[in-house]
Protein backbone atom coordinates (compact mmCIF):
# COMPACT_ATOMS: atom_id res chain seq x y z
CA UNK A 1 0.00 0.00 0.00
CA UNK A 2 1.48 3.14 -0.61
CA UNK A 3 1.32 6.27 1.51
CA UNK A 4 -1.89 8.87 1.01
CA UNK A 5 -0.01 12.35 -0.65
CA UNK A 6 -2.50 13.98 1.62
CA UNK A 7 -0.57 12.03 4.54
CA UNK A 8 2.50 13.43 3.24
CA UNK A 9 0.94 17.05 3.06
CA UNK A 10 -0.27 16.33 6.60
CA UNK A 11 3.14 15.32 8.19
CA UNK A 12 5.24 18.06 6.03
CA UNK A 13 2.74 20.41 7.64
CA UNK A 14 3.21 19.76 10.90
CA UNK A 15 6.98 19.29 10.47
CA UNK A 16 7.07 23.17 9.10
CA UNK A 17 8.17 24.47 12.26
CA UNK A 18 11.78 22.91 11.89
CA UNK A 19 12.96 24.78 8.94
CA UNK A 20 13.86 23.32 5.68
CA UNK A 21 12.12 19.97 5.30
CA UNK A 22 11.41 18.37 2.25
CA UNK A 23 10.28 15.25 1.28
CA UNK A 24 10.89 12.64 -2.23
CA UNK A 25 8.89 10.67 -3.77
CA UNK A 26 10.20 6.82 -4.21
CA UNK A 27 8.55 3.75 -5.73
CA UNK A 28 4.68 4.89 -4.15
CA UNK A 29 6.65 6.06 -0.22
CA UNK A 30 8.58 9.22 0.59
CA UNK A 31 11.49 10.20 1.52
CA UNK A 32 11.86 12.84 4.25
CA UNK A 33 14.63 15.45 4.69
CA UNK A 34 16.14 18.24 7.02
CA UNK A 35 18.76 20.67 6.02
CA UNK A 36 19.36 18.11 3.27
CA UNK A 37 19.81 14.86 5.14
CA UNK A 38 17.66 12.07 5.38
CA UNK A 39 15.72 11.70 8.65
CA UNK A 40 13.52 8.77 7.56
CA UNK A 41 10.02 8.70 5.97
CA UNK A 42 6.53 8.16 5.25
CA UNK A 43 5.85 4.17 4.81
CA UNK A 44 2.35 3.39 4.22
CA UNK A 45 0.69 6.68 5.58
CA UNK A 46 3.36 5.58 8.93
CA UNK A 47 5.88 8.52 9.40
CA UNK A 48 8.89 6.63 10.55
CA UNK A 49 12.88 8.06 11.13
CA UNK A 50 16.12 6.79 12.00
CA UNK A 51 17.13 5.30 15.52
CA UNK A 52 19.56 7.50 15.79
CA UNK A 53 19.97 7.93 20.01
CA UNK A 54 18.46 11.52 19.94
CA UNK A 55 15.44 9.94 18.25
CA UNK A 56 16.17 7.25 21.02
CA UNK A 57 16.19 9.49 23.78
CA UNK A 58 13.66 11.42 23.29
CA UNK A 59 11.21 8.84 22.44
CA UNK A 60 11.64 6.27 24.83
CA UNK A 61 8.52 4.72 24.25
CA UNK A 62 8.40 4.78 20.61
CA UNK A 63 7.41 1.55 18.23
CA UNK A 64 10.49 -0.09 16.29
CA UNK A 65 9.10 -0.50 12.92
CA UNK A 66 10.18 -2.27 9.46
CA UNK A 67 9.47 0.52 6.74
CA UNK A 68 9.30 -1.90 3.86
CA UNK A 69 10.48 -5.60 3.78
CA UNK A 70 14.44 -6.32 3.74
CA UNK A 71 14.84 -2.58 5.41
CA UNK A 72 15.93 -1.81 9.08
CA UNK A 73 13.77 -0.90 11.55
CA UNK A 74 13.52 2.45 12.53
CA UNK A 75 11.01 4.72 14.95
CA UNK A 76 7.47 5.31 14.63
CA UNK A 77 6.95 9.10 15.45
CA UNK A 78 2.89 9.35 16.46
CA UNK A 79 3.33 12.78 18.40
CA UNK A 80 2.22 14.43 15.12
CA UNK A 81 -0.17 16.85 16.42
CA UNK A 82 2.82 18.40 18.50
CA UNK A 83 4.85 20.83 16.38
CA UNK A 84 7.07 21.77 19.24
CA UNK A 85 8.59 18.56 19.60
CA UNK A 86 8.35 17.65 15.75
CA UNK A 87 11.10 20.51 15.44
CA UNK A 88 13.07 19.53 18.38
CA UNK A 89 13.42 16.15 17.41
CA UNK A 90 14.18 17.05 13.77
CA UNK A 91 17.18 19.33 15.13
CA UNK A 92 18.04 16.83 17.96
CA UNK A 93 18.82 14.30 15.35
CA UNK A 94 20.57 16.65 12.46
CA UNK A 95 24.16 16.43 13.82
CA UNK A 96 24.19 12.54 14.00
CA UNK A 97 23.01 11.82 10.68
CA UNK A 98 25.56 11.36 7.90
CA UNK A 99 26.40 13.95 5.31
CA UNK A 100 24.28 13.39 2.08
CA UNK A 101 26.59 11.50 -0.11
CA UNK A 102 27.99 13.60 -3.53
CA UNK A 103 26.58 12.76 -7.00
CA UNK A 104 29.12 11.33 -9.43
CA UNK A 105 30.22 13.40 -12.13
CA UNK A 106 30.13 11.59 -15.37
Amino acid sequence: MASRKEYVEFVLEQLSEAGEVSSRAMMGEYVIYYRGKVVGGIYNDRFLVKPVSSALSLMPEAEHEIPYQGAKEMLLVDNLDDRGFLKKLMEAMYEELPEPKKKKKK
